[in-house]
């Protein structure tokens, strides 16, 4: 943290959400945007980075690597960036392809002796485990990992968490999503994970798909993409609070990969028995205005700025958004 206290804070991958966390991060007075990394290169100021001029680089020329004159082209650029940057905390926008991939990164981090703040939006189950079987090795290097940190899992199971506090048991937790996109290509990654959700498809068939493959695909759903029994970590993660076993926790949704305007409105609905006997539903649901991205990158940062204060008291370890609340960040 900087002597006026600002939190400076790097982001690992620079598609969709790695751009839209950038622009996020703009405005923000007590975080300050000051390292980014790409496949092919990185860039670092530690008096902060331009996110206009980085998106421009990268759609004009392809790597954040170009950016001047803050830019190095890397093919190593996580761990070039990490001994680096003088960051106190990192948002993992990283497409988690193939399934292992956010373990390896955590992995990198607690051998490098970095110590600090991790955030992802991991979605699956199976990657969360994972990071279960790291939670020590994250406390013994001095990280504050927070998982699972984006809209579902993340603000969803959040407000999923808060819901079950009315109820004496719960009977089930059902998230629906409605994703709306202008084009897909600005979140490869992230529809290529929808993909793999899809029944024929897995983590690494989507993964090994070309582009054209995808847009072959696209076209034969004119651009929907309908998932339903998702592979979703909102279960686990829930089920590790105390709140409900995992096979009460059902994950769902659409995604128009072809129009801005979501296909419908995400949702949580929680149902469960009232210590009266009552049986009842709350239902919260987000405004359909807000992009994936907003419900994504905000929760993200929020849970950045928690894990910094836990991190400042020596909590060190693995955190689920259901374990923490995030901070608003100003």
């Amino acid at each position: 943290m900087s002597a006026d206290g600002v939190i400076r804070v790097g982001v690992l991958g620079f598609g969709g959400l790695g751009q839209a966390a950038a622009r996020i991060l703009e405005p923000k007075t007590q975080m300050k945007w000051i390292a980014v990394a790409d496949r092919k290169g990185y860039a670092y100021n530690e008096a902060g980075l331009d996110g206009d001029a980085c998106i421009a680089t990268v759609r004009d020329r392809g790597s954040v690597g170009y950016v001047d004159p803050y830019g190095t082209l890397s093919n190593n650029s996580l761990q070039e960036l990490l001994e680096k940057a003088n960051a106190d905390g990192y948002f993992l926008a990283l497409p988690n392809l193939p399934n292992t991939f956010m373990a390896d990164v955590a992995r990198m981090f607690i051998h490098s002796g970095w110590r600090g703040v991790l955030v992802d939006a991991l979605k699956r189950t199976s990657a969360v485990e994972q990071l279960l079987q790291l939670q020590y090795q994250l406390q013994a290097a001095g990280i504050t990992y927070m998982t699972g940190c984006g809209a579902t899992p993340g603000l969803l199971t959040a407000a999923a968490a808060l819901a079950a506090q009315s109820y004496a048991e719960i009977h089930s937790v059902k998230i629906t999503f409605g994703v709306g996109i202008a084009n897909w290509e600005v979140y490869k990654a992230t529809i290529r994970e929808d993909i793999a959700h899809l029944p024929g498809y897995d983590v690494d068939k989507a993964s090994q798909m070309s582009d054209l493959q995808v847009e072959a695909l696209l076209d034969k759903t004119n651009g929907i993409l309908a998932l339903e029994g998702m592979e979703h970590a909102d279960d686990i993660i829930l089920e590790l609070v105390g709140i409900c076993d995992r096979d009460r926790v059902t994950v769902g949704g659409v995604v128009d990969t072809r129009n801005p305007k979501k296909p419908l409105s995400t949702n949580v609905k929680v149902t469960g028995r009232t210590f009266e006997g009552k049986i009842s539903t709350h239902t919260f649901t987000l405004g359909d205005e807000t992009s994936m991205a907003a419900n994504v990158c905000g929760p993200a940062f929020g849970y950045l700025k928690a894990g910094k204060t836990l991190h400042r008291r020596g909590i060190y370890g693995l955190f689920s958004c259901a374990e923490i609340m995030p901070q608003f960040v100003s």
